[in-house]
């Protein structure tokens, strides 16, 4: 893809821009009524000792003041000016703040992103199981589980072929959600403006500290702003300002709708205590059932497609920046911003059904959920703070922001903890996982470059003009072009002067070395060409941002016809019998695999850390796939690490002695 696809840009303010951020950015923070107060009515069984009444009031109080303090401020408010040209997320602020002296901020960023993902798994099982476990209330019998995970091999399958055309549908279907939330919640809120007590704080408070149990009761409390860190990650599709005016709708929305099924449960607190029933289908009438249930599991299929594409993002992103192996992106709509990454496509819908099987409803699914999301929440909260300081904002000020928020969330944190072993362990594993596999790549790349040298491209080009020149060495291509990693300016990976010139000598008549170059902007696409030797040597540098496919063959393909354009290198081959018909040069691509490096050089943490990359490069992507090169004319090569000084004693040759 592009910035020259044609695509509406949806990032100005406008009807438009407004309609569609309700498709794509509010679906997980939105279908929260599905499982939020079906949640805290379950952690009534542990608090018994307090009023119903008092219960019911103070977690409503909790729920509007975490969605004021913790989405409002926190991220529609802060963290949303903290964009990467566009984009949001946790690996876009790591971005804005990884040029700080602080190493070790990347260890912060690789723990967000991986719980993020793990928070990606769960979302799509839960959201959809809740939906379809409205139809029990019409037939008790309904087969949850097949039906979910039936719902889930469909919402994956779909991603290879875009989801442009449904995605029209996206905005429309959520204004109708959202409305749905507020008419019924509106309707019920009305018979009970007691309810409306839950505005002041005082009632959060004294339920916090009055209730035996406030710490599981905030565990259930947290769920209403799961969607939050979602929103942030979200902000490249939709742009600040839609965000912000939808969210306002948004709110409102989900409050009205809060408070509606906190009126129905005091009304018929008989309902639902002890008998598993969901408050959110209980303030439906009974003509609604079924179409609710149809509107729920069409949210909850776009609250999934939202996380299914802002997990293909931040993959993306974390292969930008060297946290995850390179692999191959499609972007199959041509639509900005929509990608699709196969591996990690299927292995979120394998996790998915995994955790669908594993919990079989929905309530049991609620102990795995908040916990990952509030490691991420933490730790945005640390990056945004170190992005404050970047700013130059009152130092008081970031002091504040931090204590509040680490209050908040490591409390948030707390609550869940304790569900670890009722399944929140599913979502620690799952995130550990990820972020171990990010934590070696990382270093293992580091721990590489150590061994692979870099040398002056200056130093070789004698050697280089006179083998052209040498026509006892066998013409191996006319154009022959490497793949680089040197980032320095004039030098090229010592392994690509070994191929050409000790490897297997290759004579061609112009060497190209190609190298990918990330940019900030994420739909920067540019090239640059140095000619390192007039007519024989270029070095072709592709600027691209992460939201770019790395098509290599295709824009090396563009980069030569306009050499040939500009006369710089023949638009003809070189060998005469085709080239009196016209037939264009041939080109060969010449990609260097692996190269060895002796355990002798390597610390015991070394060995381990490479150990593990080696396996998490198995779920990566060859380089010549990575970089779109087609395999037709691809050499792969390998070749030693140059100059390892082994400390250790030279092997000696016996001295034999005639008799």
């Amino acid at each position: 893809m592009s910035p020259s696809s044609k695509h509406l840009d949806i990032t100005r303010l406008s009807a438009l821009g407004v309609l569609v951020s309700l498709g794509i950015v509010f679906g997980d923070i939105g279908t929260s009524p599905l499982y939020v107060m079906k949640a805290i009515v379950n952690s009534r069984q542990e608090s018994a000792s307090l009023p119903f009444n008092e219960y019911i009031e103070g977690a409503l109080s909790c729920i509007i003041w975490t969605l004021t303090l913790q989405t409002t401020v926190k991220y529609v408010l802060i963290a949303l000016r903290a964009d990467n040209r566009g984009e949001g997320g946790i690996l876009a602020l790591f971005s804005l703040v990884k040029n700080l002296k602080k190493r070790w901020l990347y260890l912060i960023a690789i723990i967000g992103a991986s719980a993020l993902i793990a928070d990606g798994v769960i979302t799509p099982s839960l959201t959809v199981m809740s939906a379809i476990e409205g139809l029990k209330i019409y037939n008790p019998h309904t087969p949850v589980v097949p039906i979910t995970i039936g719902i889930l091999i469909g919402i994956f399958v779909v991603q290879q072929f875009g989801t442009s055309f449904i995605g029209k549908f996206f905005g429309p279907v959520m204004m109708l959600w959202f409305l749905m939330l507020g008419v019924l919640g509106y309707i019920h809120m009305i018979e009970n403006f007691e309810i409306l007590k839950a505005f002041n704080p005082y009632y959060a408070y004294k339920l916090i500290v009055n209730s035996p149990s406030a710490i599981l009761i905030l565990g259930a409390v947290f769920l209403c702003t799961t969607g939050a860190e979602a929103l942030y990650s979200d902000l490249g599709h939709c742009g600040v300002k839609n965000i912000r005016v939808s969210w306002f709708f948004v709110k409102t929305m989900l409050i009205l709708n809060y408070l509606g099924q906190g009126a129905w449960v005091l009304a018929n607190p008989d309902a639902v205590l002890g008998t598993g029933l969901n408050p959110f289908f209980g303030i439906m009438p009974e003509w609604m059932l079924i179409p609710g249930v149809v509107l729920a599991t069409a949210a909850a299929i776009i609250a999934s497609q939202a996380l299914i594409t802002g997990s293909f993002t931040l993959f993306s992103e974390a292969m930008s920046l060297s946290f995850w192996p390179n692999q191959k992106i499609n972007y199959p709509s041509g639509v900005k911003g929509q990608m699709y990454i196969p591996k990690i496509n299927w292995g979120l819908l394998v996790s998915c059904i995994f955790v669908v099987l594993y919990f079989k409803e929905s309530g049991r699914m609620e102990a795995a959920y908040g916990l990952s999301i509030t490691v991420t929440m933490f730790m945005t909260t640390i990056l945004l703070t170190f992005w404050l300081l970047k700013r130059r904002v009152n130092n008081l000020l970031v002091l504040l922001f931090f204590l509040l928020y680490s209050a908040i969330e490591l409390g948030f944190f707390g609550a869940n903890i304790i569900k670890f072993f009722d399944g929140g362990w599913i979502s620690v594993i799952l995130a550990g996982s990820i972020a171990l596999a990010m934590y070696a790549w990382y270093n293992g790349r580091r721990i590489k470059m150590k061994f692979i040298k870099f040398v002056p491209l200056a130093k070789y080009i004698t050697i280089i003009k006179d083998m052209k020149l040498d026509e006892t060495i066998p013409k191996y291509a006319t154009n022959l072009a490497f793949l680089s990693n040197a980032k320095k300016e004039g030098e090229v990976d010592a392994k690509i002067i070994y191929s050409i010139i000790r490897k297997q000598p290759k004579r061609a008549d112009h060497y190209f070395i190609l190298s990918i170059v990330n940019q900030e902007d994420p739909y920067t696409f540019e090239y640059t060409v140095d000619e390192i030797m007039p007519g024989t040597i270029f070095k072709v540098n592709f600027l691209l941002g992460f939201k770019i496919d790395r098509r290599i063959n295709d824009y090396f393909d563009d980069v030569l016809k306009d050499l040939m354009e500009q006369g710089i290198i023949p638009a003809r081959s070189s060998y005469p019998s085709l080239r009196v018909h016209n037939i264009p040069p041939d080109l060969k691509y010449v990609v260097i695999d692996n190269t060895y490096i002796s355990d002798a050089l390597l610390t015991l943490k070394e060995k381990i850390t490479l150990k593990i990359y080696n396996l998490v490069k198995v779920i990566g992507s060859d380089d010549f796939k990575t970089w779109g090169v087609s395999p037709h004319n691809v050499v792969v090569e390998s070749a030693p690490i140059w100059d390892q000084n082994i400390v250790a004693k030279k092997i000696r040759q016996r001295e034999i002695h005639s008799v």
